[in-house]
């Protein structure tokens, strides 16, 4: 997730906490003394959940191959969930549709997510916050993933693969550079094959993470093979004893986290890592 995620969410979450506010207290008042409780207004039963809430239903598992450095969005779009009344995100993502990865390998072209109108979608899908992560590039060379319903964005097909929780943290908004933190991953699985070449973090205490995420935005200072070349020159705010490396794989590197939780983090670009290793994949590169 990007820092456009978090601003974006954080000020579609504001008439969040206004409306319910409100209705918190006028929920409080007791009825005017002369009113009969025939007089009473109907009760009124609260609205219905917007309906990409319920996007995930039926989803399918599926695997997707010839993945490595293909281009893609994830759109996410929140509401308060009904009966819990948490902040959820159904997150819609590009590379997963009916269409399969395009020979070019983007599924995100420039000028259709520069069209992207976030206040159109909040109208559109009856949502309170609508936000962008990515582009990214996607570093695994296959995925094995539950997708749902398509929708199209500005011309942009992307299919749900998650409901995020956005009450426990796990946002960009909350997320800090080299700090790890957990998300589930159910029945989800990733893999690197025999000779591609990956990024690895060596943390200080002996982990090592591999990047699945290349950070592009909306206006790249740089090429993914660019910032391979010099990944030892780039990285400014590493913590002390982490070391940067750079890898091409001698057997493949099959990732699908025990218990179905996954350990990842982010960098100071904005780039993704999975941790490696004991219960989260079959080897440590």
């Amino acid at each position: 997730m990007t820092s456009v995620f978090a601003e974006q969410m954080m000020r579609g979450a504001l008439p969040v906490v206004c409306l319910l506010g409100a209705m918190s207290w006028s929920c409080a008042q007791e009825p005017p003394a002369q009113q009969t409780p025939a007089e009473q207004p109907p009760a009124q039963s609260a609205p219905a959940p917007p309906a990409v809430l319920g996007d995930g239903a039926g989803a399918q598992y599926k695997r997707v191959e010839n993945m490595h450095q293909t281009r893609f969005i994830e759109i996410f779009l929140a509401a308060r969930e009904a009966g819990t009344g948490n902040m959820v995100a159904a997150c819609f993502n590009t590379m997963f549709t009916s269409k399969g990865i395009p020979a070019s390998k983007d599924t995100a072209p420039q000028a259709l997510v520069e069209g992207l109108d976030f206040e159109k979608m909040k109208q559109e899908y009856g949502v309170l916050g609508a936000s962008l992560n990515g582009p990214k590039l996607w570093l695994p060379d296959w995925t094995e993933i539950a997708v749902g319903k398509e929708r199209a964005f500005n011309g942009l097909q992307a299919a749900w693969v998650a409901q995020l929780n956005m009450n426990q943290g796990g946002g960009v908004s909350e997320s800090t550079p080299y700090k790890p933190m957990t998300i589930a991953r159910a029945g989800s699985a990733v893999g690197w094959n025999k000779g591609t070449t990956v990024l690895l973090l060596d943390d200080a205490e002996g982990n090592t993470w591999v990047m699945k995420g290349f950070q592009q935005g909306l206006d790249p200072q740089y090429t993914y093979d660019q910032f391979v070349a010099a990944a030892a020159s780039k990285f400014k705010a590493l913590p002390q004893g982490w070391k940067v490396r750079v890898k091409t794989l001698e057997q493949d590197l099959n990732e699908k986290p025990e218990g179905g939780v996954a350990t990842i983090m982010s960098d100071e670009f904005f780039n993704v890592y999975d941790k490696t290793g004991p219960g989260m994949s079959n080897y440590k590169p």
